[in-house]
């Protein structure tokens, strides 16, 4: 899944998420930590449930291990290409704060 693979490019990974300009910044800051650089994700499931979205079930690995097995996501079409839907970047952005969605880009909130 390029949207969690290290090695793509900052503006690719922006290109892959829904309405990913309005998480540019945040998409930037998390490229350079160094979990973010061990980090990639499996998809083990997808059921598409309209034409513009799919149920996804994937995991999270760090360093090949699964760090976030089992977990349930969405993707959008969009632009002409699926992405990896804001609620699912969100949730997972949840987790890493803790739970607390108070630090959470706006537009997450938005997409709630």
């Amino acid at each position: 899944m390029a949207f969690f693979d290290a090695k793509t490019p900052v503006t690719r990974r922006v290109a892959l998420l829904q309405d990913g300009s309005e998480f540019a910044a945040v998409i930037k800051s998390m490229a350079g930590s160094s979990l973010a650089s061990e980090a990639s994700a499996k998809v083990s499931k997808v059921t598409v449930v309209s034409p513009a979205e799919a149920k996804v079930s994937y995991s999270i690995l760090v360093s090949g291990s699964p760090a976030l097995p089992n977990q349930a996501g969405t993707a959008v079409y969009q632009d002409g290409t699926w992405k990896v839907g804001v609620a699912s970047f969100c949730g997972l952005l949840a987790l890493e704060n803790g739970g607390s969605t108070k630090s959470l880009p706006a537009a997450c909130k938005a997409a709630s």
